[in-house]
């Protein structure tokens, strides 16, 4: 029997609750104002180019990928799973049309928060302040580890160097969508596995 998981809000919870200098109470005040999304299925989208960001969300459970679509292809640039925070973060912080979509890869749970409401509580927590900076210097270093990844000509390098980061995503993401973040083919990334 599969042991049960925590609900999305009590995810939200167990990440917020390990901030340095965020109280119990204000935790759980903070968990309450987010608000739980209906649940997405394999291949909705959560968001599509040309809208513009108003919420961050928490990905209590599921598996979903923001790309960026060209003519050609939908280049996969990055994915969300459990306990992360997730958004089309240009579109999120420059309240212009997002140029990408985030799509569901399998059923996801997730919770959300409007954009000026999570300000507000950066404004009045500072210690949700220095929680939100440390996600977005992850985040910043993630992006520069993927810079890196896509400026090296060998694919067996760029497989390597994901594989050490990021093994949870070779047992839960397709690998054709793998490949796409990699910027090779799946027949390349097959036989490099």
């Amino acid at each position: 029997m599969r042991p049960m998981l925590p609900n999305p809000a009590g995810r939200l919870l167990e990440l917020v609750r390990a901030v340095p200098g965020l109280s119990a109470a204000e935790a759980a005040a903070f968990v309450a104002r987010w608000q739980p999304v209906p649940p997405l299925r394999r291949g909705d989208f959560l968001i599509r180019p040309g809208q513009v960001e108003q919420r961050l969300y928490f990905v209590g459970q599921g598996v979903l990928r923001i790309c960026y679509p060209t003519e050609a292809e939908d280049i996969c640039v990055g994915f969300g799973y459990e306990a992360t925070l997730l958004c089309s973060f240009p579109s999120f912080i420059s309240q212009q049309p997002s140029e990408y979509a985030i799509q569901a890869l399998r059923r996801s749970e997730l919770l959300s928060i409007g954009r000026a409401e999570f300000m507000g509580s950066l404004d009045q927590i500072p210690a949700l302040a220095h929680f939100w900076r440390a996600e977005l210097e992850r985040n910043l270093l993630g992006r520069i580890e993927r810079e890196i990844d896509l400026l090296l000509p060998e694919p067996a390098r760029r497989y390597a160097r994901l594989l050490a980061r990021s093994p949870q995503l070779f047992q839960r993401v397709p690998h054709k969508y793998i490949a796409s973040y990699l910027r090779m083919t799946p027949e390349t990334l097959s036989r490099l596995r």
